[in-house]
């Protein structure tokens, strides 16, 4: 993870990750393999995924996945759109210098908030390479795994973590929150949105019988059974503070699924947010039901056959269904404290 100041910030990302792949020489054969089994992936049951966790890590990293990653980032923007700032809550100063972003898909985040702070670095890491060609100057997307030793030089003012449920087991996580308050200035923040994979309905327009109800304990039991529990929206808050984070505050949400709601805005993140389940429910399940579903791993045309279910009743508009996600953040405490 060490950074290299020689390096320009801004660049085609891909020519930068492999030149930091590259940084021997060519007839190294073995950061050559490295470099291009990394863009390669792997390919499972149709689907690619990155190869650093390849056996530890359910999500996709193909462009379907990247679109469903687009759209949740967008759900996350509107339901947040009347706040004073809708792509985080924690109360960042404009002086920060140093943030970044675990497991930041394709660097939307990163992206607008590097925008959003124009002296500030912004780091985006995750597992594959982000398929962009063009950032913010001070924007810098990395491929590594968090949760190796961070060896960044200077402490940053903002950790931001979403969308990582079920990507660890407890203990990895303990290491995640413990190494995010160990390279936080003190007063530095740590924020992580997380959404929860239950179907719900409140009027009772989605029966109990239907197999939407089915999703989230198939996919969470899955999770479950792999070491990696899906919990986190549930977790992080008493994670954070066993990590030692303080003035810990929460905002629970309810995603609607489709646009289904009355109210505008609402109706607006519904709708992205349907495009989101409708493209993410085939990698929500392939490589959890596949590998650890119950009473036994599925095959992958069966997950096909439920996912295809899946998405006949999501698009039903008579269903006013929802899930439901969460925001926690925190402050690491200044010295004096």
């Amino acid at each position: 993870m060490e950074p290299d100041d020689d390096k320009p910030l801004a660049a085609d990302r891909d020519q930068y990750i492999l030149d930091d792949l590259h940084n021997s020489n060519d007839a190294d054969s073995d950061t050559t393999s490295l470099a291009s089994r990394i863009y390669r992936g792997v390919m499972k049951n149709g689907r690619r995924y990155q190869t650093i966790r390849e056996d530890n890590y359910w999500c996709p990293a193909d462009e379907q996945q990247f679109e469903c990653f687009d759209a949740c980032h967008l759900v996350s923007i509107l339901l947040d759109s009347e706040t004073r700032n809708p792509l985080f809550q924690a109360p960042i100063k404009q002086s920060a210098k140093n943030i970044l972003d675990i497991g930041t898909g394709r660097g939307n985040w990163a992206i607008d908030v590097a925008d959003m702070f124009p002296h500030a670095t912004v780091r985006g890491v995750d597992l594959y390479p982000p398929p962009v060609n063009w950032m913010p100057p001070n924007c810098i997307l990395e491929v590594d795994n968090i949760l190796e030793n961070w060896t960044w030089r200077e402490p940053f003012d903002f950790v931001h973590i979403s969308h990582l449920v079920a990507s660890f087991t407890p203990g990895e996580w303990d290491t995640v929150y413990k190494q995010a308050f160990d390279n936080l200035n003190p007063g530095g923040w740590i924020e992580q949105l997380e959404a929860d994979a239950y179907v719900l309905c409140d009027d009772g327009s989605l029966p109990p019988s239907n197999i939407l109800h089915s999703f989230g304990s198939n996919v969470l039991d899955a999770a479950a059974n792999s070491g990696h529990p899906g919990g986190t929206l549930n977790t992080m808050r008493a994670s954070m503070e066993k990590a030692g984070f303080v003035d810990l505050q929460e905002r629970t949400y309810k995603w609607p699924i489709g646009p289904w709601p009355r109210d505008k805005l609402l109706k607006e993140a519904g709708q992205v947010n349907y495009h989101q389940w409708v493209n993410g429910l085939e990698g929500w399940c392939m490589f959890l039901l596949t590998k650890f579903g119950t009473p036994e791993p599925w095959s992958p045309e069966e997950v096909q056959v439920y996912v295809a279910r899946l998405r006949q009743e999501v698009r039903k508009p008579e269903f006013h269904i929802y899930h439901t996600a969460r925001r926690v953040w925190g402050r690491k405490p200044e010295q004096a404290e």
